[in-house]
């Protein structure tokens, strides 16, 4: 399994190396998607094999650099894993005519190689470090345009990044100041003797410091200006998948250091869900800017991912540990799926822009005609987001459904209360959704092109075609076969619930 994880870091690496040689854009991202299917392999394997303990690198006697995986790690290293491998065929069109294609490459591997890191530290000092690493590689890829937004936009990123960052520093001094040690592994066996009083701060900590990287409402300011800034292959990443480092990092301190905890951590989790799913598609309804609506959605999908955890934190305070598997395997599952739908998004988004050089919908019309395959694979994705058949996000909105309403299993009757309403809320949500892309899709692509940028649209290459396709696939496959995945994902709920 080792040999999966050591191939793909020096297929990454070596793509960063290659990227300073202009000519070999083609080679970066091929490497790049190799780097990607090894280490997908590897998180197979700790999904269905079990930890993995890696070899430390000791930098002092105090310190190390230390590295290992479990079911957590290893499904959110198989989420990063498919995103990228998309990714980096469509950037071998999209990236072919920048003039900092070189820099591009770089970036790109070393932000990957960041948000691998992050999900199999297993110390304090290695997350943290990782964790500012894939901050700033992110920052660099947001203001990359150079433009007055993007610099802007970057600003504002940076500014939220770090004071998220500093609340997770303080979580983690006060776990090492309860606990004596730095490693997970400890802090895990030695936090049953943490005061309930402690916990609970670092629970709120928690839901600041990693809530402002998933982008929870009112923690989400710089995500509609990070996002749509970033060049869309990033975009992509960002939004895919690096967004849910914020939900690892929950779900890591909380559920599985921790071990949960009262009701009320449920109940908070399952609000901020219900509140961000709700408001993050209002704001999208009133966007014209493509990409600015897709960060919105974003917004909103973290929101429905909480809920599903939210409902498992419940289940879990009051024993009933079937139902909790059930509830945190429908938020999984919208992890995995949100990555898969709003990546071919933000990449169809991408396509669009490249021919177009606009974001804003109101000059787009008529393209379905004139880039067939986009508009096919944003339909597929604008489905597959608004939670219908048979497409993926209706299997996890669905599980997310059933586990609200289990709540009348509660004998609690504020949980009997809260969990039904953040049923409606979904089910709201869901009905705002359609509409939202009833719109975009409607006005982008169908009726009569509205400029002569419109008129002059082309397909894309391609290599950019092609990695639409390989989500679009995805997005179809795992919402008429959702048993083998759910299969797949078990794992991780039975080792926090």
């Amino acid at each position: 399994s080792e040999l999966f994880l050591y191939t793909g870091i020096v297929f990454f690496f070596s793509a960063s190396l290659i990227s300073l040689l202009r000519r070999l854009n083609a080679v970066v991202y091929i490497l790049s998607s190799l780097g990607s299917l090894s280490l997908a392999v590897f998180s197979l394997y700790l999904l269905i094999a079990g930890p993995v303990s890696l070899p430390s690198i000791s930098l002092s006697s105090i310190y190390e650099f230390s590295f290992g995986g479990d079911a957590i790690s290893g499904f959110f290293v198989l989420v990063i894993s498919l995103l990228v491998l998309s990714v980096s065929i469509y950037s071998i069109g999209y990236t072919k005519d920048m003039n900092s294609r070189g820099l591009m490459g770089l970036l790109f591997n070393l932000f990957v190689l960041s948000m691998y890191g992050v999900v199999l530290s297993q110390n304090i000092i290695t997350f943290l470090i990782l964790w500012e690493t894939m901050s700033i590689v992110s920052y660099f890829l947001v203001t990359f345009d150079r433009t007055e937004g993007s610099a802007r936009a970057g600003l504002i990123y940076a500014v939220m990044t770090h004071v998220g960052t500093a609340f997770i520093i303080v979580l983690f001094l006060i776990l090492y100041s309860q606990t004596g040690s730095m490693n997970f592994s400890d802090i895990r066996l030695l936090s049953r003797d943490i005061d309930p009083s402690v916990k609970d701060i670092v629970l709120i900590l928690s839901l600041i410091g990693f809530g402002t990287k998933a982008g929870i409402i009112p923690l989400h300011t710089w995500l509609p200006r990070a996002h749509p800034a970033a060049p869309s292959n990033i975009s992509s990443l960002m939004s895919g998948v690096m967004i849910k480092t914020g939900i690892y990092g929950l779900i890591r301190v909380v559920l599985d250091l921790l071990g949960g905890g009262p009701e009320w951590w449920g109940i908070t989790v399952l609000i901020i869900g219900a509140l961000s799913s709700v408001l993050g598609v209002m704001y999208a309804l009133m966007e014209h800017d493509l990409k600015r609506l897709l960060a919105y959605h974003s917004v909103e999908n973290i929101g429905i991912i909480l809920l599903g955890i939210g409902a498992s934190m419940i289940f879990k305070t009051h024993g009933l540990y079937n139902l909790a598997a059930i509830g945190m395997i429908a938020g999984l599952y919208h992890v995995l799926n949100h990555a898969l739908f709003k990546g071919l998004l933000f990449l169809g988004a991408g396509s669009v822009m490249h021919a177009m050089h606009t974001k804003n919908m109101e000059e787009m019309g008529g393209l379905l005609k004139r880039m067939p395959y986009t508009g096919l694979f944003f339909l597929i994705g604008s489905i597959s987001i608004c939670g219908l058949p048979p497409f993926n996000g209706f299997v996890s909105e669905w599980l997310t459904y059933q586990s609200l309403l289990l709540g009348f299993k509660t004998p609690s009757i504020v949980s009997k209360i809260i969990s039904p309403l953040g049923g409606a809320a979904l089910a709201l949500t869901g009905a705002l959704a359609a509409a939202c892309f009833v719109k975009a899709f409607g006005i982008s692509f169908l009726g009569m092109p509205r400029s002569r940028h419109a008129e002059e649209a082309r397909e894309q290459s391609s290599s950019m075609v092609a990695g639409m396709a390989i989500l679009a696939i995805l997005c179809l496959a795992f919402g008429i076969f959702p048993g083998p995945v759910i299969t797949t994902i078990s794992p991780v709920s039975f080792l926090i619930t």
